[in-house]
């Protein structure tokens, strides 16, 4: 998988003291995106899911962020680790609705294993400072049960 940074500790990426996968590469390049850097596909490094879990584990954190750029971009790639990260607490961000992952079988396998997602594109006349973890009011949460229950 190709990787802009593997960052531990964050507070502002879920709930909980966090580390994150950025994955390279975005295709919705949001005007007043707070990470453009990540639009490049050819950005970062390559890692393999072992590194990245070895990484992981070194950071000491059972509560994972992946983030980006765009992680479906990657999906095979999202789909090891996800996997590898079973027993984790995983916070999966994405440019994408929902309802555009919901008729890809690996994405709704994906969609099974997580905690929580955070869906759609930043829209900065969106913005608002007073949201916890999104960045635009048009960005929706959906919990583990939630999504279980949309996956149905």
């Amino acid at each position: 998988m190709r990787l802009l940074q593997i960052l531990a500790d964050s507070v502002v990426d879920g709930p909980g003291l966090r580390t994150v996968v950025f994955f390279a590469g975005c295709p919705h390049h949001c005007p007043g995106c707070h990470n453009p850097d990540s639009w490049a596909v050819e950005g970062g490094e390559d890692c393999s899911v072992e590194q990245v879990i070895e990484q992981i584990q070194q950071m000491g954190s059972y509560r994972v962020t992946i983030s980006g750029g765009e992680p479906f971009l990657q999906q095979q790639a999202l789909s090891e680790l996800v996997h590898a990260l079973t027993g984790y607490d995983i916070y999966l961000f994405t440019g994408y609705r929902l309802e555009q992952l919901l008729d890809d079988t690996q994405a709704r396998q994906i969609l099974s294993q997580v905690d929580c997602l955070i869906d759609g594109r930043y829209i900065q006349r969106l913005h608002d400072h007073s949201l916890a973890i999104r960045g635009s009011t048009n960005q929706r949460i959906f919990n583990r049960e939630q999504l279980q229950l949309i996956l149905e």
